[in-house]
């Protein structure tokens, strides 16, 4: 029993309130039992990233499960309790190869699912992807790349507008993986094409895409604007402006926003050179980019950080940040009825947070995974 502390709920937040857990689940709460206190605390559900490629010194890329686990612990130390692990272009070959080692994480309950982003992307706006390993959007290869990851590919990001595009993106609907835009050129009607034909998520809004211009509005009005898109947002004060964030966050509506990370491995670790698929990236000062050419190569990003953003400089309530963090993301996997949320019968996968929003512990399947040591006797 955990009480006294203000729960974030679907309904809204409730003070002093008292949060039941039993065989790894919320239950109803019988009025029984005092348990831990935690007044003066927050409790708001474990965060949902469905973009994260890296952490703690460790990559989703290396295709290993160590690795992997590595990175995955990681982030579940700042709350991340629930994670889809994200792949850069490369080889398909290799790509496959990774994604096999990764699927049986996924079955084995540590992961959500696999993300392909790339190789499938724009030229004109790859980013940190290694130009030469870009391909068009072949269906026939992006489904050998769904097939490699054995059931458990769960979003693929590609450029809509590329030879194959909206026949790949209608082809993975059919396969049962999110079709995101994303690292495109794509125009304001190539991109809406692209959501008629099937794409529901667009990848960190605003990134690797051109902007808005008055005559000529492009991807990012066509994606806001459309009922049907989730919009990924990078809210480290790096990869968009405060009040672009808010724009954005306002225009999409507190439903329809997915706050990511696009971490990579020197998320959770200090300055320095690490890799990016084969990729070189220096860290300086927290922020990553490539060794050549400079482009912003991912974050050094965590959601626990993301969450006090969003309240203290975008002027979010926690209410709304804690949608954008657990219940939007844990909606668009399509997993909401274990995940997300604070309800009975879910999964007990919690953050417990001080006065200051800064993370005490993290509860994952009803365990305590980090910080059980601060929390009060």
């Amino acid at each position: 029993m955990l009480s006294g502390a203000r729960v974030v709920l679907p309904g809204g937040t409730v003070e002093g309130g008292r949060l039941a857990v039993e065989d790894g689940r919320i239950v109803p709460d019988t009025g029984h039992g005092a348990g831990i206190d935690l007044s003066g605390h927050w409790i708001v559900p474990g965060f949902v990233d469905i973009h994260v490629h890296g952490g703690g010194g460790a990559s989703y890329s290396s295709g290993t499960a160590e690795e992997a686990l590595k990175v995955a612990r990681l982030h579940r130390a700042h709350g991340t309790t629930t994670t889809l692990a994200s792949l850069v272009t490369g080889d398909i070959d290799d790509l496959g190869r990774q994604a096999a080692a990764l699927s049986e994480l996924v079955e084995d309950g540590e992961l959500a699912g696999i993300h392909f982003e790339g190789p499938f992307i724009s030229a004109a706006r790859c980013g940190a992807h290694e130009p030469s390993l870009l391909r068009d959007p072949d269906p026939a290869v992006v489904r050998k790349l769904v097939d490699a990851a054995r059931g458990t590919a769960r979003m693929l990001t590609l450029a809509p507008e590329l030879p194959g595009g909206l026949d790949s993106v209608r082809l993975l609907v059919e396969h049962g993986v999110i079709a995101a835009v994303g690292h495109t050129d794509s125009t304001y009607e190539g991109s809406l094409e692209a959501v008629e034909a099937g794409a529901t998520v667009a990848t960190h809004l605003f990134n690797a895409m051109p902007g808005v211009h008055h005559r000529h509005p492009g991807p990012v009005t066509a994606l806001l604007e459309d009922e049907r898109i989730t919009v990924e947002l990078i809210n480290d004060g790096i990869h968009l402006h405060p009040s672009v964030l808010n724009l954005a966050f306002n225009e999409a509506g507190a439903d329809r926003v997915a706050f990511i990370t696009d971490a990579m491995g020197a998320a959770g670790m200090g300055d320095g050179l690490y890799p990016l698929g084969p990729m070189q990236v220096r860290v300086d000062e927290g922020v990553a980019r490539l060794v050549e050419g400079g482009s912003i190569a991912g974050s050094t990003l965590t959601l626990d950080t993301a969450l006090k953003r969003a309240i203290e400089v975008n002027g979010l309530s926690i209410e709304d940040a804690v949608r954008a963090l657990s219940g939007n993301p844990a909606r668009l996997l399509g997993i909401d009825d274990r995940v997300g949320s604070l309800e009975p019968g879910k999964d007990a996968d919690l953050v417990v947070l001080d006065r200051d929003l800064d993370l005490v512990a993290v509860m994952r399947h009803g365990m305590w995974i980090a910080g059980a040591e601060r929390l009060p006797r």
